[in-house]
């Protein structure tokens, strides 16, 4: 089967959606299938990469460090369709996700979606949430899960979050599988975390709480920075690591400045995803304040490395985190000073929740998340071949006499008269100038004509 996965988000980016994406491609193509990942260009990746085709793209003003794709060309078409994809499965609603709904429509081509992310959390992104209301962010979701041939929804919160939004498609519940080997401390060599503490700062018998992935405003990680100043006093060399990169991250080093918390709480920044497996080695345990996700895979991640999780109460974690015996869960943030404390000072408590945290997460495999989603597809390539015949591509070509150049500076439009033509010139929007000639056979027996 040939595969294409639509995401805007995937690596250098550090988050839960690119993970998802790259867990699901290994896991398929362990199963002999083709899988492509289509995503937008970033300039810190140097080399090719294997089935990732890189689309053009630009910054996104509204958010720092991602980017969205731009608007592609009939070339483009006509490129990918030569891939004989069988279907493609979206995992964004944006530039990517719509591209690939457009390409599943001119193909013929079945879709699956994956809803990864609740946007009601995230509308404060645009204009402050003055232009986009939660309701909107319902309405848009449901539109497009809806033109799906089939929806999946990483758990039940989710699930249930979309019925909600009025989504009439069958939805799956198929959660994100994770490797496991790649965050087993017996994979990393005690010298290499003692040498990395070190290099970060950090004393080698500090006690550690450790926070990784995006540093945005719904991550609620002031409500870590706050409580440092009662966990210090129970304590007094406890650290706070946090890995990872967002829009907030100056925001919070500013709140730790005004703490005089800049010894205790350390940030060091986006770290490559294969170097990701030696930070959670750094950690005692995981902390997260976060109610706006949609599975939780950095906690599976901290969990398959031994960190027992202490996490806001979310539904979304009901099938991760057993409190009381992989972790606690709080509601109120005055909570979780206790709870900190409770676990980082009882080390047969500590070693009980790990014990008990890698044996919870043994059974989120890859080769599970793979066979449920290829299951998926061969439900939904059976179903679209019995109402629809396979139509050919059919992609307008571009006019032989129309020329396009890329100017920096033109006036709006351009008329230049020639003996035998007249030549138009004209500005897009985009920056983009197109240039029309129209030639007159007779000019000359007008013009003399006229002398009469």
């Amino acid at each position: 089967m040939n595969i294409g996965l639509f995401t805007d988000t995937y690596f250098p980016q550090i988050n839960g959606v690119g993970t998802s994406v790259h867990t699901l491609a290994e896991g398929l193509r362990k199963r002999g299938h083709n899988v492509y990942i289509f995503t937008p260009f970033d300039p810190r990746i140097k080399e090719d990469e294997k089935d990732v085709i890189r689309m053009p793209s630009m910054p996104c003003f509204m958010v720092k460090g991602f980017r969205i794709g731009l608007l592609y060309t009939p070339q483009a078409l006509n490129k990918i369709a030569h891939l004989k994809l069988d279907i493609i499965h979206t995992q964004t609603e944006f530039s990517l996700g719509m591209f690939g709904r457009m390409l599943a429509r001119t193909l013929n081509i079945p879709t699956v979606h994956t809803y990864h992310t609740m946007y009601v959390d995230y509308v404060h992104y645009v204009a402050k949430g003055a232009l986009i209301t939660p309701a909107m962010a319902k309405d848009f979701s449901k539109i497009f899960c809806n033109r799906a041939d089939a929806v999946i929804a990483p758990t039940k919160k989710v699930l249930d979050s979309l019925i909600e939004y009025g989504v009439t498609k069958e939805i799956d519940i198929i959660p994100t599988g994770i490797n496991t080997e790649l965050f087993k401390k017996s994979n990393y060599k005690l010298e290499d975390t003692i040498q990395l503490k070190k290099e970060i700062g950090l004393n080698i018998d500090d006690p550690i709480m450790l926070y990784l992935g995006r540093i945005a405003k719904e991550k609620s990680i002031d409500v870590l920075i706050n409580a440092m100043p009662e966990l210090l006093k129970r304590i007094p060399n406890l650290k706070l690591v946090i890995v990872g990169d967002g829009p907030v991250k100056k925001d919070l080093e500013n709140l730790t400045e005004s703490l005089n918390l800049t010894e205790n709480i350390i940030f060091t920044g986006a770290k490559p995803w294969a170097e990701i497996g030696k930070y959670y080695q750094l950690g005692d345990i995981f902390v997260s304040a976060s109610t706006s996700e949609t599975q939780g895979l950095t906690f599976a991640e901290a969990m398959a490395g031994g960190l027992p999780v202490i996490a806001r109460k979310d539904e979304c974690l009901e099938n991760i985190i057993i409190h009381g015996k992989t972790g606690l869960l709080f509601e109120n943030p005055e909570e979780l000073p206790d709870m900190v404390e409770s676990i980082i000072k009882n080390k047969d408590t500590l070693k009980s929740y790990s014990e008990a945290s890698i044996k919870a997460m043994e059974e989120l495999s890859v080769e599970n998340f793979a066979l449920k989603v290829d299951e998926l597809y061969t439900f939904v390539l059976e179903n679209k071949k019995a109402k629809h015949k396979t139509v050919p591509l059919i992609i307008p070509k571009v006019q032989k006499r129309t020329t396009v150049y890329r100017i920096k500076k033109l006036p709006n439009k351009i008329i230049r008269k020639g003996r035998r033509a007249i030549t138009f010139a004209k500005m897009t929007k985009h920056g983009i100038i197109k240039v029309y000639r129209k030639e007159f056979k007779n000019i000359t027996n007008e013009k003399e004509g006229n002398r009469k």
